[in-house]
């Protein structure tokens, strides 16, 4: 099995979009462990897609609320989900049920590490940060807002800031900073989605940090802090120039002001800034497959 197995699932381009699959998908039954390991077994025994297939479906649940949980993020939902799907596929395709963990368990590695892997070649790098703590802050910070101060909006108190930045190991400003990127992107949690009175919160994975602070430190392995560095070094001199000057910089350099350094047109810095950017993207992903930080396609 590979993520482009046809299987049989709902789709999230059908009429009525989110909502609508969210309401499809609830109607798969969750296995019982009996179940699931007979059908694990026959799966990785006889290469039965009947048996793959409801181990996909019974798990789209988890799938939805793990990407529910990462929507304050100004990415489109649905996109996520598609994405943590193609994660749970990979997991179905290497659980090993005689280890005597559940699937669940064990697929929620894929469709996180799927996830975030869309996160980070959504984002502009300076958006996400460059070092670990900045990273995890990226991918904590609304969890923990939650928590602390559940109903704010806009900027956060001084004394929540200065809980968040303890926590999780990094400087009030960041903080800061990162709240401001974030916010006005989040859905409020009560928006009602489908028609049966369920709300946003309703489909939030587990408030606990555990899971995701041990996922964001598994994932974030020491090595990890210098893919950024390393990658703009394959850039020319032009190159890693304007993708600081557009990009990396406080305050970036407006394209008009760069085409009158270099003497082109401003189309031209353009075309330079997205095609450093990509080169940077790829190199990092690639390095971090590499490394194990990501898992492989």
């Amino acid at each position: 099995m590979n993520s482009t197995t046809n299987y049989n699932l709902p789709s999230l381009s059908n009429e009525g979009g989110l909502s609508a699959y969210l309401a499809q998908i609830k109607k798969f039954p969750m296995l019982a462990a009996e179940e699931e390991y007979m059908l694990a077994k026959n799966w990785r025994n006889t290469g039965n897609l009947k048996s793959a297939e409801k181990l996909v479906t019974s798990h789209l649940r988890l799938v939805a609320k793990i990407a529910m949980g990462y929507k304050g993020y100004g990415l489109p939902v649905s996109d996520m989900i598609s994405e943590g799907n193609v994660g749970l596929m990979q997991a179905v395709k290497k659980f090993e049920p005689e280890k005597g963990f559940r699937l669940a368990t064990y697929a929620m590695w894929w469709i996180k590490a799927s996830i975030q892997e869309y996160i980070l070649r959504s984002w502009s790098l300076v958006k996400i940060g460059t070092t670990t703590a900045q990273k995890k802050l990226f991918f904590n910070l609304k969890k923990l807002k939650n928590q602390i101060a559940p109903r704010s909006e806009g900027d956060l108190k001084n004394e929540h800031v200065s809980e968040i930045a303890k926590k999780l190991d990094v400087n009030e400003q960041e903080v800061v900073s990162m709240n401001r990127r974030l916010s006005g992107k989040e859905h409020s949690l009560n928006s009602p989605i489908g028609e049966d009175g369920d709300e946003w919160q309703d489909w939030i994975v587990d408030k606990e940090m555990d899971q995701e602070l041990k996922f964001a430190q598994r994932e974030e392995m020491d090595e990890r802090k210098n893919l950024l560095k390393d990658s703009i070094k394959i850039l020319n001199d032009r190159e890693r120039e304007i993708l600081y000057a557009r990009r990396l910089n406080d305050e970036p350099i407006t394209l008009e002001d760069l085409s009158k350094k270099y003497k082109i047109s401003r189309e031209r810095i353009r075309q330079i800034e997205n095609k450093a950017f990509e080169k940077v993207q790829k190199h990092m992903l690639n390095s971090a497959r590499s490394k194990n930080l990501l898992p492989a396609n």
